[in-house]
């Protein structure tokens, strides 16, 4: 199954539009302002997880927000419905839900999603606890970072991973690799589209053991920010069929995170 039903993509024409298009970014001279959080209780069903952290500096580019929050919460909540309309998973559509990395609540939550990782900083209470929710058996997903717009992009990345994860091996993924045909097939990285970075995406992940026969535990979307299609998908900026890949590349992410 290659591409989204219409009706599916549709679906998030009922939702409200957005005051602004995001589109190519620059740094935005605003006062830092810290997102309203409202965290659905736990009762058992599958609900988007956000990690917040402190952001270092030059984070607070668009519209004053942190790092961690640029997409929040309307990239999460359109691909819960998405993930609705697709699927019996029942996942929580009224609302998502934020944690910072040391939140022991974070461990009831099989999949978690963090953006901007060239702003990413960490306390080593927060390293240690980020270790254990992946060996225990937690997904991580990042996405939205690059070399570009005045950040460290991969550089603190790989340096805040080193802190988690200090003998991982962070390797190029392919087409071939299962969590690209978990739900859908993705038969190339050519199809996954680009909202504003240059070059090509780029997509790499953390096997358990560093055994490729084994689970991912994280993926990494570098130079390209999938989400931003999820955020803006009902605003009509890019046909259909556009936003509709980027969305298949998500439902993928959490059909194997559940699966492994």
């Amino acid at each position: 199954m290659r591409t989204l039903p219409l009706t599916a993509a549709l679906l998030l024409a009922t939702v409200a539009p957005a005051t602004a298009q995001r589109g190519f970014r620059r740094p935005f001279q605003q006062q830092k302002r810290e997102p309203t959080v409202h965290n659905l209780p736990y009762d058992g069903r599958f609900t988007f997880a956000r990690i917040a952290y402190v952001t270092a500096p030059g984070g607070y580019y668009y519209h004053g927000l942190p790092a961690w929050a640029h997409g929040y919460p309307r990239a999460g909540t359109n691909l819960m419905r998405i993930m609705d309309a697709m699927t019996q998973l029942r996942a929580h559509t009224d609302g998502t839900n934020v944690f910072t990395l040391d939140d022991p609540g974070l461990f009831k939550y099989p999949l978690a999603y963090m953006t901007e990782a060239g702003y990413w900083t960490m306390t080593d209470k927060e390293a240690q606890n980020l270790r254990s929710y992946l060996l225990k058996g937690g997904f991580l997903i990042f996405d939205d970072f690059r070399d570009d717009f005045g950040n460290a992009g991969w550089a603190n990345f790989e340096r805040q991973m080193r802190r988690v994860l200090p003998n991982a091996s962070i390797v190029d993924l392919t087409p071939d690799n299962a969590i690209f045909h978990s739900f859908f097939d993705i038969p190339s990285f050519d199809v996954v589209p680009q909202y504003y970075d240059r070059g090509k995406p780029v997509f790499r992940g953390i096997y358990e053991d560093n055994d490729p026969d084994k689970r991912l535990m994280v993926v990494i979307n570098f130079n390209t920010d999938v989400s931003n299609f999820w955020e803006f998908s009902e605003q009509g900026y890019y046909p259909v069929d556009i936003s509709n890949e980027a969305y298949e590349l998500g439902v993928d992410y959490l059909m194997y995170a559940l699966a492994h």
